[in-house]
């Protein structure tokens, strides 16, 4: 029976079906995968006490050794590319209205950001080349292949400093943090693979750049997608790409919001556990495979989803990460909320430096 905890994550298949029911719906209903994951998983995480407990070291080599929670995670790939496919081929039904068509699209885009990217990112952490194999698949379909290029190589040595595009700045409101992370990204990802270029001797215009790579493949799904489904096809699955996008730099927003390194000469101090927002609230954290245990995240990147742990001196989120992003869309909110918790985590690090 110890081998069957792993089911519990088996509730990450809840947002594909809610999105396939909104694929054959209309009206208001089609946009149900929206409310239950915005809504409905905010106000049961109100309710339900966060858990912090952890396995012990026994129990930890016990869950590394079961193959089901890393199955549960190679489903997720074909899933995610069923529900494009789906997606492309409901858009085409006869007397959709503009509610539909929006409705159905803000589901895919949770699917691009959800399954898409965040498994893309839990498999992008992985040694074997073909689970980042995976990885790359599920992340062409919000069209940021990139994301892996920027994220393992820089994000994780540059957090929580301002040379990181993808740490929000202090008092920083999310709107802005979207076009500074999702430029900054970008182009720190093409600088990243020029330099690795460079030190081998490749030329930079070959078909082994990997940015190039990947955006002709990218490109190649577009092209397929307006060959076989219209152009106007094209415009909605941009926008479902797009919503993927901004619920990732929704996230990274959160993440590591106004927590920033000491520099000691040259050199940032280590990545530790107080320089990302953790959250221990379940069923967001079994919704996005642990990632909001993030703060181990960090300090062991190569950790598996299934055994990251609540760390004592992590600063922890009132909340869990779907009801954190929702009040980031209000910064006011945000700011009053967060703001005090930002100051009370550097007046405890210089109490205890």
């Amino acid at each position: 029976m110890k081998g069957l905890k792993a089911l519990k994550y088996s509730v990450g298949f809840i947002l594909p079906i809610l999105t396939w029911i909104s694929f054959n719906s209309h009206g208001w209903v089609t946009f149900f995968p929206f409310v239950y994951i915005f809504m409905m998983i905010p106000l049961s995480e109100l309710l339900i006490s966060a858990d912090r407990s952890n396995f012990d070291k026994g129990e930890e080599a016990t869950q590394l050794d079961n193959v089901l929670y890393d199955i549960l995670i190679y489903m997720m790939v074909p899933i995610q590319l069923f529900t494009l496919l789906y997606f492309l081929f409901s858009m085409h039904e006869v007397g959709l209205t503009l509610v539909d068509k929006a409705g159905r699209t803000l589901s895919m885009g949770l699917c691009c950001g959800i399954i898409g990217i965040n498994v893309g990112h839990e498999l992008g952490h992985r040694k074997k080349s073909w689970e980042r194999s995976l990885a790359k698949i599920n992340l062409m379909t919000s069209l940021n292949m990139h994301f892996m290029h920027e994220h393992n190589l820089h994000h994780h040595k540059m957090v929580s400093t301002p040379e990181d595009p993808a740490t929000a700045k202090f008092g920083e409101p999310l709107y802005f943090f979207w076009f500074r992370s999702i430029t900054g990204v970008y182009a720190m990802a093409w600088k990243l693979e020029s330099q690795r270029l460079k030190r081998k001797g490749i030329p930079f215009w070959s078909l082994k750049n990997q940015m190039i790579t990947d955006h002709l493949i990218q490109i190649g799904l577009i092209v397929a997608i307006g060959y076989f489904f219209g152009i106007s096809m094209v415009g909605y699955f941009l926008l479902a790409a797009l919503v993927g996008h901004l619920l990732l730099e929704t996230v990274n927003y959160i993440e590591h919001y106004g927590l920033m390194r000491n520099k000691k000469g040259d050199r940032y101090e280590r990545v530790m556990p107080h320089h990302s927002w953790n959250s221990d609230h379940m069923v967001g954290r079994l919704h996005l495979f642990e990632l909001s245990r993030h703060s181990d995240h960090h300090f062991i990147a190569s950790r598996k989803y299934q055994i990251l742990r609540h760390m004592e001196k992590s600063p922890q989120m009132p909340t869990g990460y779907p009801g954190m992003m929702i009040l980031s869309t209000v910064p006011p909110l945000w700011f009053a909320v967060m703001n005090p918790r930002v100051k009370k985590v550097k007046e405890t690090i210089l109490q205890t430096s």
